[in-house]
């Protein structure tokens, strides 16, 4: 890849990932900065290895590290400059360090004070609030503030608030102690997982980073589909969904496989339109895809209360269903274009790379072993980080340097930021919804706005979770959906990880949905086109994510709960024809060029396929198939008529 097109994708991810837009040291700042960042990552090591600190110690020192991160690197003005700290910036990072550390050091006298808030406490604690919601605005973004804003003006204007709204209201002494001074707030659940598992693994990813591991997939996927027709296409989807088993953002997984294949694809012949799409319905799939997932899954594991290996389990199948679907999409579009692949000579070829690089997998497989056995996430973590670095000094040619070891430590700390203050913002909302129960007021609402029915319900709370994910990342998406949408499925019997994995799927997809599609624009600013027209064509590949939540609700067996093996098997196999059928209907080819009435049919044998039942799948199929034979036929016709002429 040239320097202009490097360039190109950090100007790209910047714009699009507000994460990676931070300050550009030189100097003794650039040092203080990779100190500060290095003994952040080497504490959570420390706690990892020996043993966690108490709850709001743990959280507490993990809070301080990333508020005097955030105020470092992310400037309160855009327009000030990137390369030299503002002593304002400089004053609320020293803050943001000091507010948590308040609570280290006074933390003997807070449990004795049992609760009872002092006026220091008061100063302290209102300070700490309001230095999460502003770091929030730099990290996160504006529309996740103005979630937490309405939920703080709910705690204070209940009183006032119409019908089942209506709660006694919270003064401000009481809303400070519950949301900053015990673990259901700031401090809570999310925050707690992000001071131990989802550390760890974002470090994981940093290591595996820093190792080649993502050229390695990216030469892999070449190797296997590179050659097919379209193949630069199936290529992105394959490293895209590779890369997804240890990175958890969408925008950083475009650009950073998307580079590489969206200008294979333009060269082969897809449109710049469908080559940003392919790379942005790819890549925010790599959400879904385990071992690692995104944060959110190691959140859903403690509110489900179940081990992190069985939303792994769970979360298999319907993730091979996604990136078939993707897959699906691609093909049949290269079909009806009559793209082909790269010559098979000017591709890496698949046995030279194991043998060269193969090892740096290793880790992964590694990893997956160690939680099916039954190891914790963050013990598994642990022990994946230090294969990392040996597995790559096994040659020469893929060895870290002390320096890059170093600054593997360095990038990992500055990669959990975005997470960090998501889950301690996501923690204000959790603690308003605690403190006045407005969380199965909204979920009554829901049930009753859906008039009692399943389908609408799932309708309701699709729409909540999309509109939600077009400004706020998956993590606190999933939080704040699965603390008012999630219970009100499972009033309706849905099963608990059913309920969460839904509203879970439905937050990552909002990466894609137009108008604010932050993958697909990042897909279309690498491409040159049109981000709209981007988003569409992506939503139409993705269009497995906004069917399979539906299908594992009404049929959990899916998510590998309950169910035999062969009803297992029955229903991937008719939700995989069902995906078949509706990509061929949305890309308008199948065996041969669909005309309209056979997209229509199509469409209805997919969702047929898809509603569980074998009346149902019998029905679709029957149609499926009908519809295929007579494209074949058609498609021999076609073939035997250009020959003879």
């Amino acid at each position: 890849m040239s320097e202009h097109d490097v360039k190109k994708a950090e100007a790209v991810l910047k714009e699009f990932d507000k994460e990676s837009d931070t300050m550009e040291y030189t100097g003794i700042m650039k040092k203080v900065v990779a100190f500060i960042a290095i003994a952040f990552s080497l504490f959570q090591l420390y706690t990892a290895t020996f043993g966690v600190l108490d709850a709001q110690l743990q959280r507490g020192v993990h809070l301080g590290f990333g508020l005097a991160l955030v105020y470092l690197l992310y400037p309160t003005r855009k327009s000030w400059s990137r390369h030299k700290l503002h002593p304002f910036d400089l004053l609320l990072a020293v803050l943001g360090a000091a507010a948590p550390a308040y609570i280290i050091f006074e933390y003997q006298q807070l449990v004795l004070r049992a609760g009872l808030v002092s006026d220091v406490d008061l100063a302290v604690g209102l300070m700490g609030i309001l230095l999460v919601i502003e770091a929030a605005r730099r990290v996160v973004g504006l529309p996740m503030v103005c979630v937490v804003l309405l939920f703080l003006g709910y705690a204070f204007a209940g009183p006032y608030m119409p019908g089942v709204l209506a709660h006694r209201g919270l003064t401000v002494s009481q809303l400070v102690g519950h949301l900053f001074y015990t673990t259901e707030g700031i401090f809570g659940i999310p925050l707690g997982v992000s001071s131990t598992f989802i550390f760890l693994f974002i470090l994981f990813g940093a290591y595996l980073e820093s190792t080649g591991l993502g050229k390695f997939f990216i030469d892999l996927a070449n190797s296997i589909a590179g050659w097919a027709s379209g193949g630069p296409a199936k290529v992105a989807v394959l490293s895209s969904g590779l890369m997804g088993t240890v990175s958890g953002s969408s925008v950083a997984n475009v650009v950073g496989t998307g580079s590489l294949t969206i200008p294979m694809m333009k060269k082969l012949g897809y449109h710049k339109n469908f080559a940003g799409a392919v790379e942005a319905a790819a890549s925010t799939g790599g959400q879904l895809m385990p071992p690692v997932m995104g944060a959110a899954a190691f959140l859903m594991a403690e509110f489900v209360g179940v081990p992190y290996i069985d939303i792994v389990k769970a979360a298999i199948i319907p993730a091979l269903l996604y990136f078939a679907g993707v897959w699906l999409g691609v093909h049949f579009e290269a079909k009806r274009g009559k793209l082909k692949g790269v010559p098979r000579d000017q591709l890496p070829k698949f046995t030279k790379l194991i043998t060269e690089r193969g090892h740096l997998a290793l880790p992964l497989i590694v990893i997956v072993y160690l939680l099916v056995s039954g190891y914790t996430p963050m013990r598994a973590a642990l022990v994946a980080i230090v294969l990392a670095i040996v597995c790559s000094a096994l040659r020469k040619s893929t060895r870290m340097k002390p320096m890059e070891i170093v600054r593997g430590l360095e990038n990992g700390a500055r990669n959990v930021l975005g997470v960090l203050v998501a889950c301690a913002a996501a923690g204000i909302i959790i603690g308003v919804v605690t403190k006045t129960g407005v969380g199965l007021k909204l979920a009554s609402g829901l049930l009753t706005l859906s008039g009692g029915l399943l389908l609408p319900t799932m309708f309701f709370t699709m729409i909540t979770a999309i509109l939600l994910g077009m400004g706020v990342p998956t993590t606190a998406n999933y939080v704040i959906t699965s603390t008012i949408a999630a219970p009100a499925l499972v009033q309706m019997g849905v099963p608990v990880l059913a309920a969460h994995m839904f509203v879970f799927y439905f937050g990552i997809i909002a990466d894609v949905t137009p108008p604010v599609a932050l993958a697909a624009y990042a897909g279309a600013g690498i491409s040159g086109g049109n981000a709209l027209k981007t988003g569409v064509n992506a939503s139409k590949l993705a269009i497995a994510a906004f069917i399979i939540p539906y299908i594992f609700v009404m049929s959990p067996v899916l998510l590998m709960m309950h169910g035999s093996a062969a009803e297992l098997l029955l229903s991937t196999v008719t939700a995989l024809c069902g995906m078949v059928a509706l990509s061929s209907a949305l890309i308008g080819y199948l065996a041969d060029n669909c005309k309209s009435w056979e997209r229509v049919l199509l469409v209805v044998a997919g969702l047929l396929m898809i509603q569980p039942g074998i009346v149902t799948d019998g029905i679709g199929l029957a149609i499926f198939a009908t519809i295929l034979i007579m494209q074949l036929k058609r498609s021999k016709h076609d073939v035997a008529a250009t020959v003879s002429r």
